[in-house]
């Protein structure tokens, strides 16, 4: 269930620092919400599949911690980056 390269791309281009940007926080953290993002529809046809569902919560805890990390650096940006991916802020 990865992402498709032409959404990775899509993504990196629209959030990160540079064309080849990948490993800022703002990048990490729209990938992990968009792969949250197609689990959760993933799930939602397939009750049964814990597997998936596990995996969901560990990437849901990893975005979580990065934006934790991201909100106590750049405190700006970090509400400018909930705000456009339309994710809550209960950090």
């Amino acid at each position: 269930m990865a992402l498709e390269s032409a959404k990775i791309q899509e993504i990196v281009s629209k959030y990160g620092r540079t064309e080849t940007d990948t490993g800022s926080s703002e990048v990490q953290i729209a990938l992990l919400t968009a792969r949250i993002a197609e689990l959760t529809e993933h799930l939602k046809v397939f009750k049964k599949d814990h597997a998936s569902r596990l995996g969901l919560l560990k990437l849901v805890g990893q975005r979580r911690r990065l934006m934790k990390y991201f909100k106590r650096t750049n405190k700006d940006a970090y509400h400018k980056l909930v705000s456009d991916l339309d994710i809550r802020d209960n950090i």
